[in-house]
């Protein structure tokens, strides 16, 4: 006994999925040490070779990395329900742009974020990427509730409730940026809102200490017909062509929405190493057009799977996106082995991690990599019977079913109960906000 190896933790679950394009494990134990996964062997051996100072046993679960949020607006879940059914631009200057002017101050920003980390920790989401105001407040929760992030430090050369100009947005940023240095959870990109938004000399300088900085570029780029038709009537080419122009069209780059793209933008993509972020179903809400995502797939483009805020989608439910993801993709390209289901959940998963930057710590089940990982209850009459893990992941599962999600191995839902936020306190404070807003 005494030449047991110990460990911080070992789960055992009925199957383990280490990736999206690997095996399944039957009846294994991932042991995890100091935040980290020290091994994965099936249950004997886990015996014979261990000794866990918490041994978690799910017998009618599956065991995944956690999934990727690679774009979203968390504290917007304060606005959830908030002026739908609208066109874009209407929706954004008509009511959510006057809304966040009046509102959006930090107390705005930490309720909306802690509620969002309760909903995507309770989706099995062990990281989310973020682009909103007041950042501090957001990276803030994520230190304190445990979730995995990249905060975005925003950018917009226009008056918002975080800064008046675009060079005071990224003053504020680098010290956003600062605060987050040493945080082992939480990392930054920078977040120019979008080409529209955005004047040449601020990307610019955002090109300049991205570089710098060693940090992704997170922007809406090519997101309707709409914005395509702006920059073609002020800069005279399009948007990915300007961003090309001005140093930004790197692997750095994390473009959202990408619903309006001609053959040989894809083709540039691709051959420049851009990261796409799809956003299923916020695009078909706000009938911003269609991403083809399984051309993206044909031409190897890194691909990632975002919510978008819940003002525009409604929910955070990364199963759901993915989903939707695949099935839409099947309908766009019209064939039913466009984007199969192991190919959505790479990029739910391993997609998001490329994009952040963390594919070396994050994204998949196995020794060195963050014990990122999520245990799905597949034992419900929606997941039985189980012929193939992954299928029943993408087109069967709901949020609902995720029984326990750990980050670098701390149990932030354990058994169901989240274990780093007070449940009742966050909804109590997000429902204040109802009536402010009204």
């Amino acid at each position: 006994m005494s030449d047991l190896i110990e460990t911080q933790l070992a789960v055992q679950a009925r199957w383990v999925l280490p990736s999206a394009t690997g095996g399944v494990l039957d009846r294994h134990v991932v042991l995890v040490d100091e935040g980290r996964i020290v091994d994965i062997v099936d249950a004997a051996t886990a015996r014979e070779r261990y000794r866990a100072r918490e041994w978690v046993d799910r017998p009618h679960h599956v065991l995944i990395p956690g999934l990727v949020n690679a774009h979203t607006h968390a504290a917007m879940t304060l606005m959830r329900g908030f002026a739908d059914d609208l066109p874009l631009m209407e929706w954004l200057n008509d009511h959510i742009w006057p809304a966040e002017k009046n509102h959006a101050d930090e107390i705005f920003v930490r309720a909306g974020t802690t509620l969002a980390v309760a909903e995507m920790l309770r989706g099995g989401v062990t990281c989310f990427n973020d682009m909103y105001f007041h950042p501090q407040a957001a990276a803030r929760v994520a230190m304190q509730t445990g979730i995995r992030a990249c905060i975005g430090m925003i950018v917009f050369d226009m008056p918002t409730h975080w800064a008046s100009t675009g060079a005071e947005c990224i003053e504020k940023g680098l010290r956003v940026h600062d605060e987050c240095r040493h945080a082992e959870n939480v990392t930054t990109a920078f977040a120019p809102h979008a080409p529209y938004t955005v004047e040449d000399a601020t990307f610019t300088r955002v090109r300049t200490l991205a570089d710098e900085l060693d940090v992704p570029v997170h922007m809406h780029v090519h997101e309707t017909a709409h914005e395509i038709e702006m920059s073609l009537d002020r800069y005279g080419v399009r948007p990915l062509e300007r961003l090309a122009s001005l140093g930004l069209a790197t692997p750095r780059l994390m473009a959202v929405h990408m619903t309006q793209l001609m053959d040989e933008e894809i083709r540039f993509c691709a051959a420049e190493g851009i990261n796409v972020v799809h956003c299923p179903e916020s695009n078909m809400k706000l009938a911003s057009g269609f991403c083809p995502l399984a051309a993206l797939v044909e031409a190897e483009i890194n691909v990632a799977i975002g919510t978008d805020g819940a003002a525009s989608n409604n929910d955070l439910d990364m199963f759901g996106e993915t989903r939707t993801a695949a099935l839409l993709a099947k309908g766009v390209a019209g064939s039913p082995t466009a984007v199969p289901a192991h190919t959505a959940f790479e990029m739910a998963t391993m997609g998001g991690a490329r994009a952040l930057g963390l594919d070396a710590d994050i994204g998949t089940l196995e020794p060195g990599k963050y014990a990122d990982m999520v245990a799905v209850d597949l034992s419900a009459p929606r997941t039985t019977p189980v012929h193939d893990i992954v299928t029943q992941l993408v087109y069967s599962t709901e949020a609902g079913q995720v029984s326990d999600t750990w980050v670098a191995g701390k149990a932030l839902l354990k058994s169901g109960s989240l274990t780093t936020i007070d449940e009742d306190a966050a909804l109590s404070e997000a429902a204040k906000w109802r009536g402010v807003l009204a």
